[in-house]
């Protein structure tokens, strides 16, 4: 009986010392507001995937902690996440503004108290049930300290409510918000100067607009457009120039190309074009890719 509980005992050691077991988080831990800074300063050679929503690969339903769970554990990643507000006012992971693509509910999100909403489950992008409930973006926000960014879009939430939440949790570490305009961006560093952002500008007409709004360089990447194109370069030449990244989102593009390979090769080619940050439903392949 002895040697029986000693060999038991011994399968759950390994099972947990095990990586087919028990995977370790690749994570980002930032300390402080000033350390994050600097890791996310323009340097030659530097690749950051962002997962847009978190991911849609294996199974996983997308803006869920799951989802960024089963990323971070094959590649550092920060992640584009999308909040609602339920009915009785409770922001809610869902992008869209109705359940029926996302989750196992009819219906606008605007429709529903969290209550209801608990009594959902999510779906993959097959459209398949999961075990996995919806998140709230205070769940997400508590989970994601001291393991990755979460860079939050505008959906139905009031930026007012954004910032109250970011103040809430101190979360200036390791929550970003997505900001589409100066005017965006500048209530957002006027409530805390600290405030990190995700900045829109695929524009020259966007540059010349934040050129002149005297806003810093030194708290922000920029957006500036979902596909590799000439006119790129100069929005890569400006923004280095300041230390900035500058991301492209291939989630409605190269994401979209039939076999694992040909978006293999784009990815790549989206980083030797003067990429840092590449946005992507399927940031598991992405970091597979640049390996």
């Amino acid at each position: 009986m002895k040697k029986s509980y000693l060999a038991l005992f011994t399968l759950i050691a390994f099972m947990q010392a095990s990586p087919v077991f028990s995977q370790k988080l690749h994570k980002l831990n930032f300390k402080t507001v000033e350390e994050m800074y600097d890791y996310f300063k323009y340097q030659p050679g530097k690749k950051i995937i962002s997962g847009h929503r978190g991911t849609i690969e294996n199974q996983m339903p997308e803006n869920s902690i799951p989802a960024m769970e089963a990323v971070l554990k094959h590649t550092p990643a920060i992640f584009e996440v999308d909040p609602r507000l339920s009915k009785d006012g409770v922001p809610v992971m869902v992008h869209d503004a109705t359940l029926d693509r996302t989750t196992t509910g009819k219906g606008k999100v605007a429709d529903f108290t969290w209550k209801e909403l608990q009594g959902l489950k999510l779906k993959d992008h097959q459209g398949n049930p999961t075990k996995y409930k919806i998140n709230t973006l205070e769940e997400m926000i508590k989970w994601a300290k001291g393991k990755t960014i979460l860079n939050l879009d505008k959906k139905d939430l009031p930026m007012e409510m954004t910032a109250e939440i970011i103040r809430k949790h101190n979360a200036y570490a390791w929550v970003w918000v997505t900001v589409h305009n100066v005017e965006q961006a500048k209530f957002y560093l006027d409530k805390n100067p600290k405030q990190y952002l995700s900045m829109h500008i695929k524009t020259e007409k966007d540059l010349e607009a934040f050129k002149a709004s005297g806003l810093p360089y030194d708290r922000m990447i920029v957006y500036i457009g979902p596909e590799i194109k000439p006119s790129n370069q100069a929005m890569y030449n400006f923004f280095k120039g300041k230390g900035v990244l500058c991301m492209i989102s291939t989630a409605p593009t190269y994401d979209k190309l039939p076999t694992v390979a040909e978006r293999a090769e784009k990815y790549r080619a989206v980083f030797a074009d003067g990429a840092t940050v590449l946005e992507s439903d399927l940031p598991i392949e992405v970091g597979n890719a640049i390996k």
